[in-house]
C-alpha cells in the first residue's frame, strides 16, 4: 500500500470521505493559470477555488483561468472577493469601475443598487466567476470601525436591509451566487479581525433589531450563501467566535433565522482565528458548528495547506470529534450550489452592459453619490494633495485611489503628492506652491494626525478644496467640501468633475 503526503493512503486518497473533505474547502492560489497541483485537488474532489487580486490581470486571462478549471470539473466554484468600491479585486490596478455600498446607501436607490450589482454580477460571470463573497450586511454603527465602513451601506438599520437585498437579487440575477457577509454583524466593533479577535457586546434585543435585520432580508432575499465573521459575541455565545459557534451558525442562523443555503467562513488565516485556535482546529471547530465551506487562501495559497485542512477533517471523523453525517453535509450544500450556478450559468442569457448613461451605470451612481458643501468654481492647475492612512488588509494597498489622476485628465497642469502620517500643512503648502490645494482625506474622523493637518491647511489657505472619500463624519471644512462615500476609481472621477467644473 502506497502511503502519500499527510497519511492518507492510495487506496483511500478517493473515498467518500476524503471527498467531502475536500469538497468544504475553499482555497486560493498563486499566479494567473491554474498551477497543476489545484487541477489535480479539482479532479480528486475540491469543489471551490478562491480568487484574488494576485490572480487577475485582465479580463481575457480571468475567463481563460476559469475556463481552465471549468475543464477538470464543470461546475466548479469559482469565488472572488468582489464588493466594488473600495474592495475590488477585477479591477484590482486601476480602482473599480462601481461605488461601493456606502455610496449606494447614500443615494438610497434600490433600483440603482439591483442594476449596479446585477452589472457587477454580468461582468464576474462574464469572466467564469460565480460566488461573490459579496455583499457587506453590516450595519455600520461604530463610525470608528477600522474595517467595514465604506463597506456598510450605512448606519441605518433598514437602510442596509433594503440594500442589501436588492444587491442580492441584482448579483444572482446575473447567475452569480451571493454570499452576504460578515455574519451575526461586524458593525460594531473597534478592531480588525484580520489582526485579532473583535467582540460585541450587546444585548439580544440590541442584536435583533439592528445587526439581523439586513441578515433576514437578504435570507427573504434568496442569498446562496452567508459568509461568518471572526467575532465574539457574549449575548449569543461567550465563549467561542461567530465562525466557531454552534450556537450562531446552527442555533441562530439556521434554526432561528430558518437559512438552508451555505454557510462560509471567513478566512481561517485571519488572526482572529489562526491566533488563537489555528487553522487545522479552526476548520473542524467550524464544520462542527454548522459551517459548510472553509475559506482559506488569502495569506495560505499552496497545495500544503489544502492538505493539511483536508487529514484534519478527515481525522477528526475517523477519531469521533466531527460526525460524518455533519461533513457529508456540508459537502452536499457545496455541491447544491455548484449546481445552482451551472444551470444559473445556461440560464443567463448573455446580456449586454447596463448603461445608466453614456458613462456606465458605475459612474452614473458615483456621480449621485456625491455630496457637495458649495456651488463649485472650477480650478485652474490645482495640487492635488492625498493625506493617506494606511490601508486596510480587506482593502488592500495595491488598488490606486483618490481623485489627482482622474483631475490631471481632466485639468492640464494638475499637480500632485502624496503624504503619509506624520505629514503636515507646512509640508504640503511647500509642495503646492501658490496653486489651490485639493486635499483629500480618508475617513479624517479616525486619523487625528490627518485632522489636524487639515485643520492648519483651512486655516493657512482658507481657498483649499476638501475632498472626503471615506466615511464623511467629520465636519465640512474648507472652500468646498466634496464627500464621494468612497475611494472607487469612479468616485474619484465624480469629485474631479466637481472640482474642474466638467
Amino acid at each position: 500500500m502506497t502511503v502519500l503526503a499527510h497519511g492518507v493512503t492510495a487506496s483511500d486518497a478517493n473515498d467518500d470521505l476524503t471527498r467531502d473533505a475536500l469538497a468544504v474547502l475553499q482555497p486560493g492560489f498563486e499566479g494567473t493559470a491554474a498551477p497543476a497541483w489545484l487541477l489535480r485537488q479539482v479532479g480528486e474532489g475540491l469543489t471551490a477555488v478562491g480568487l484574488f487580486g494576485r490572480n487577475i490581470a485582465s479580463p481575457e486571462q480571468l475567463a481563460a483561468l476559469t475556463a481552465q478549471l471549468r475543464a477538470e470539473r464543470d461546475d466548479v466554484l469559482v469565488a472572488i472577493d468582489e464588493e466594488g468600491g473600495d474592495v475590488t479585486r477585477l479591477e484590482v490596478r486601476g480602482g473599480s469601475s462601481f461605488p461601493g455600498n456606502l455610496a449606494l446607501g447614500a443615494v438610497d436607490d434600490t433600483a440603482l443598487t439591483r442594476d449596479v450589482a446585477r452589472e457587477l454580477g454580468r461582468r464576474l460571470a462574464e469572466c467564469g466567476v460565480n460566488l461573490n463573497w459579496a455583499p457587506s450586511a453590516d450595519v455600520n454603527s461604530n463610525p470608528d470601525n477600522p474595517v467595514i465602513g465604506v463597506r456598510s451601506f450605512g448606519a441605518d438599520t433598514h437602510l442596509a436591509a433594503r440594500h442589501t437585498a436588492a444587491y442580492v437579487e441584482g448579483l444572482q440575477a446575473a447567475g452569480v451566487a451571493a454570499c452576504t457577509k460578515h455574519f451575526p454583524g461586524h458593525g460594531d466593533t473597534n478592531v480588525d479581525s484580520h489582526h485579532a479577535l473583535p467582540r460585541i457586546d450587546v444585548d439580544l434585543d440590541t442584536l435583533a433589531a439592528r445587526e439581523l435585520v439586513p441578515f433576514r432580508a437578504a435570507i427573504e432575499a434568496g442569498t446562496k450563501a452567508v459568509m461568518s465573521a471572526h467575532i465574539l459575541v457574549p449575548a449569543l455565545d461567550p465563549t467561542r467566535p461567530a465562525t466557531l459557534s454552534p450556537q450562531i451558525l446552527t442555533g441562530l442562523l439556521r434554526k432561528e433565522l430558518g437559512y438552508e443555503g451555505l454557510i462560509v467562513t471567513d478566512g481561517m488565516e485571519m488572526n482572529a482565528i489562526a491566533g488563537t485556535y489555528g487553522i487545522e482546529r479552526g476548520s473542524v471547530l467550524a464544520i462542527a458548528a454548522g459551517a459548510d465551506a472553509i475559506c482559506v487562501g488569502g495569506g495560505l495559497a499552496d497545495e500544503a495547506t489544502v492538505l493539511r485542512l483536508r487529514d484534519a477533517l478527515v481525522a477528526a471523523v475517523r477519531e469521533g470529534a466531527l460526525p460524518q453525517e455533519r461533513l457529508a453535509d456540508a459537502a452536499a450544500r457545496v455541491r447544491a450550489l455548484a449546481a445552482w450556478t451551472r444551470q444559473a450559468r445556461a440560464a443567463a442569457a448573455p446580456g449586454a452592459p447596463l448603461e445608466g448613461s453614456a458613462p456606465g451605470i458605475g459612474l452614473e451612481a458615483a456621480r449621485r453619490a456625491v455630496v457637495v458643501s458649495a456651488a463649485a468654481a472650477p480650478v485652474s492647475a490645482p495640487y492635488v494633495a492625498t493625506l493617506a492612512p494606511v490601508a486596510n488588509i480587506a482593502v488592500g494597498d495595491e488598488t490606486p485611489w483618490g481623485v489627482a489622476a482622474e483631475l490631471a485628465a481632466l485639468v492640464p497642469g494638475t499637480g500632485s503628492g502624496v503624504f503619509p502620517e506624520g505629514a503636515t500643512a507646512a509640508d504640503i503648502l511647500a509642495a503646492a506652491g501658490e496653486r489651490t490645494v485639493v486635499a483629500v482625506v480618508r475617513d479624517a474622523h479616525r486619523h487625528p494626525w490627518m485632522a489636524q493637518a487639515l485643520d492648519a491647511l483651512v486655516a493657512a489657505r482658507p481657498s483649499t478644496v476638501v475632498v472626503e472619500m471615506g466615511v464623511p463624519r467629520a465636519e465640512p471644512r474648507g472652500a468646498l467640501y466634496i464627500a464621494t462615500h468612497g475611494a472607487s476609481r469612479v468616485c474619484g472621477r465624480a469629485a474631479a468633475e466637481i472640482i474642474a467644473g466638467a
